[in-house]
């Protein structure tokens, strides 16, 4: 298997990334498998504990006995554009994007397997097929997948060179202060708990634009805009800030009194070239269930 490490994975060690797209290896065996040459990076045997860089190059093999199959499942999927290259698809909250060591089953690849088979990108190996970008489990919205290569190089240029306008909805805790705002602070991953990005200087540039849509007694609805696209980066600047996403219990927990499954962000905005034309794709979709069920709330009791 082939990997091509995106900037969200940079500075993970690389025992970690590989747990991350196996099943049912341990540390130790990954770290064993790493240590006996059958993983390399850029041409080379690297330790454990290497940490990892953004177009890295990984091959590893999985002893045959042990390798994992991603099989493909029959779930709906909600496409909201499809041409000859590429496809769009509304992401619903609870769903991974991709399998991980903790589940194989129930995610969007699994679903793009069963309906478009191997005609999907495999760029970043058989795990993260048509994937070129992710959204967390929980946020739901929009997501670009890749059929063919050139299609996954092409799209992951325009998101490296900023050339993607990605827009997303959410609700904070707080009432934000500015009518229109922009949080320009570094992001790194965080030093002590690796499953969690924090702000730290030294850390990676990473700018998010905020417009307030709406403010309630403690809460307030916001509109952001990606101009980087770091992991978590949304949940990380508005936690920092003071304002945690609604129920986001890993940056800050929010509000609990409306109960949703984590925490309420959805991407509902995309802007792109389409792949190999001058034709500008833009594409929105309504506020999703959660965004509808805490924003009743917060209406009714205000």
């Amino acid at each position: 298997m082939i990997i091509y490490v995106d900037e969200n994975d940079e500075n993970t060690r690389l025992d970690s990334f590989l747990a991350s797209v196996t099943k049912d290896l341990s540390r130790s065996k990954i770290q064993t498998l790493i240590k006996s040459g059958n993983v390399k990076v850029n041409e080379e045997i690297k330790k454990p504990s290497y940490l990892i860089k953004e177009n890295d190059k990984i091959e590893f093999d999985i002893p045959e006995n042990e390798a994992v199959k991603i099989e493909p499942e029959n779930i709906p999927l909600e496409i909201i554009y499809e041409d000859d290259n590429m496809l769009v698809v509304n992401k619903p909250s609870g769903m991974l994007t991709h399998p991980a060591v903790s589940q194989i089953s129930g995610t969007l690849v699994n679903a793009l397997l069963f309906k478009y088979e191997q005609n999907l990108s495999d760029i970043n190996g058989e795990f993260r097929r048509g994937i070129v970008h992710r959204l967390d489990k929980n946020t739901s919205g929009l997501l670009m997948i890749a059929k063919t290569n050139k299609a996954h190089e092409y799209l992951a240029d325009l998101i490296k060179n900023h050339k993607i306008t990605k827009k997303y909805r959410t609700i904070v805790k707080g009432v934000y202060p500015n009518d229109e705002d922009i949080i320009n602070l570094p992001i790194s991953r965080h030093p002590t708990k690796p499953h969690k990005m924090t702000v730290a200087e030294g850390g990676k540039e990473s700018t998010t634009i905020i417009k307030v849509i709406e403010r309630f007694k403690d809460a307030t609805y916001l509109d952001v805009t990606l101009v980087t696209g770091r992991t978590h980066q949304i949940r990380v600047h508005l936690s920092h800030k003071g304002f945690p996403v609604f129920n986001d219990t890993l940056y800050g927990a929010g509000m609990a009194n409306v109960k949703t499954d984590e925490q309420v962000l959805q991407s509902y905005y995309l802007r792109f070239t389409k792949p190999f034309s001058d034709e500008i794709i833009e594409l929105e979709i309504e506020p999703d269930d959660k965004i509808k069920k805490v924003l009743t709330y917060l209406k009714n009791r205000s």
